[in-house]
């Protein structure tokens, strides 16, 4: 008889990258039919085997985490709203809203990062593809997220390339749509009660809710407080970790694009815990989306399970991300 803890293992599998690196077409199709099995169950996977220098995840969060600990009035400077880049304070964001559930604003903070590599169109550029802002006081962040964020790149076309395989397509069915992508990098501080005070009901780090793109990747640590993941079977349950691994989910688009053959995986970041108050957390959290101007169709049957009207990619996350501002 499966005990729920191997259940949820079976749910959210944890992948070696490297076999599907190495190009073996044997592990290769093992592989896609374990992740097209994790996407249709839960919407999540970990996966080891990145490549990814884990000094640079340890660096950006300590540098990071400077700026978070400095005084309001010297951050207040950066302050800007959910899409920007910047400084996300206190009450900026409440994720639930994007689910039409009202809640109290998410209990955290971010500095948030975007794409910032200009098209040469000068209104597509104005609208996603603005200059990054860092942080002069902590001038050790800029070096290490620069270099973070073209793993993050690489990472994630690799992912997307799996990922075509999975769905039965060609491994450049979805990279070929991010020859110039959006993304977005958020660093997320969740301070404990001792900073914070006692959550309000139904208040989260970061409430109940589906990301809204392709693919996002994850690197988080371990708590009290930490993330749950949403199933049928099993409800909410707290998701499995390895500090070695990146969490991987996917988003709306990406559930729109297969016809809900996958499904957007359902999250939450629990509030912080009473009974540890100084409990500190922070991810890393990498959204990798597709070229400005994609049209997102759903696949056909029998790969697709439901026919949803095309979309165009950014008029559908920009509504999304204009949902959860709260304040």
């Amino acid at each position: 008889m499966t005990n729920p803890e191997q259940a949820q293992r079976t749910r959210i599998p944890t992948l070696d990258l490297a076999p599907w690196l190495s190009g073996d077409p044997e592990a290769r199709a093992g592989i896609a039919a374990t992740v097209d099995d994790a996407l249709r169950t839960a919407g999540f996977l970990l996966v080891t085997g990145h490549g990814v220098d884990p000094a640079l995840r340890s660096g950006i969060r300590d540098a990071a985490r400077t700026f978070f600990r400095l005084p309001a009035i010297v951050k207040e400077p950066y302050s800007v709203k959910v899409g920007g880049r910047g400084w996300l304070g206190p009450g900026a964001e409440a994720n639930a809203y994007a689910d039409g559930i009202e809640t109290p604003p998410d209990l955290k903070e971010s500095w948030s990062f975007a794409a910032d590599e200009p098209t040469g169109d000068p209104d597509t550029d104005a609208e996603w593809f603005r200059p990054n802002v860092w942080p002069d006081e902590i001038p050790a962040l800029q070096p290490l997220v620069t270099a973070y964020l073209a793993q993050m790149r690489a990472l994630s076309d690799q992912l997307l390339e799996l990922l075509g395989v999975a769905l039965g397509e060609s491994a450049d069915f979805f990279t070929r749509h991010t020859a110039h992508p959006t993304w977005g990098f958020n660093i997320n501080w969740y301070p404990g009660t001792d900073t914070v005070g006692t959550p309000e009901p139904g208040q989260f780090r970061i409430g109940p809710h589906t990301d809204f793109g392709t693919v996002t990747v994850l690197d988080r640590q371990a708590g009290k407080g930490g993330l749950q993941v949403f199933t049928d079977e099993g409800g909410w349950e707290d998701a499995p970790y390895d500090p070695e691994a990146f969490t991987i989910n996917i988003g709306d688009l990406m559930a729109r694009w297969t016809g809900d053959r996958w499904r957007s995986g359902r999250h939450r970041v629990l509030p912080p815990p009473a009974d540890v108050p100084a409990e500190e957390l922070m991810s890393l959290v990498y959204f990798y989306e597709c070229d400005t101007g994609t049209v997102v169709e759903s696949v056909p049957a029998p790969a697709g399970q439901v026919a949803y009207e095309p979309v165009d990619s950014h008029t559908y996350l920009r509504a999304k991300l204009d949902s959860i501002t709260a304040g």
